[in-house]
């Protein structure tokens, strides 16, 4: 009895509650949830509950933030950058580039992809050695905050393809995914509680 009662307690000594697998959502104000009062509705809430208990999904979304570093307000000079680096996440979901779509970032488009491609290489040589996924930006319905769908589409979405492609890395078409949706976009740049609900689920498809 006492040998059974020992087996027992080192069985339950040596056994190590499995991690959650850690998803970081980077982004701009798409990814934080601007116009979205309810936290529990904004995109990277939404997907950590379609993932369920085995992941741990946290938003690294900042309002008007670019990809590009001479852009007027650069993700890289964030406290954010430095905190999702070192949270070592198992998961990278990055939708950036619509804030870079504005004239007084997107003069200095000829950048975009390489430093997409120092952004993507600060992840991947992280000891954590994440899955890394970019995303397309979502469509523009009324050119607004100085973001047009004519460069959105024409500029910036070929140039995340193009990073893709160097990188061989999944996109989430986002712009797919929300097309058709005009209802969803308030005020034509951010997506509504519904809009967020698409963006989690194409997120969630590609993970899962």
């Amino acid at each position: 009895m006492k040998s059974i009662f020992l087996t027992l307690m080192l069985a339950g000594f040596f056994m190590v509650k499995a991690q959650p697998i850690k998803v970081a959502c980077v982004g701009d104000s798409i990814t934080e949830g601007h116009g979205i009062d309810e936290e529990d509705k904004r995109y990277p809430q939404v997907l950590g509950q379609l993932l369920g208990a085995d992941y741990e999904v946290r938003n690294y979304g900042i309002s008007g933030r670019t990809l590009l570093k001479q852009g007027d307000f650069p993700y890289w000079n964030e406290p954010k950058y430095k905190e999702v680096l070192a949270w070592q996440p198992d998961i990278v979901v990055i939708k950036l580039g619509t804030n870079d779509s504005k004239p007084q970032n997107w003069k200095y488009k000829g950048d975009f992809i390489d430093e997409y491609l120092e952004f993507i290489q600060s992840f991947a040589s992280l000891p954590s050695q994440p899955k890394i996924y970019i995303c397309l930006p979502v469509p523009v319905y009324k050119d607004a905050f100085d973001i047009t769908e004519e460069v959105v589409k024409g500029g910036v979405i070929p140039r995340v393809e193009q990073t893709a492609k160097e990188t061989k890395l999944k996109t989430i078409d986002l712009y797919k995914a929300l097309s058709g949706h005009p209802e969803m976009f308030p005020d034509g740049v951010h997506p509504n509680a519904a809009g967020a609900s698409l963006i989690a689920e194409a997120v969630y498809k590609k993970i899962k």
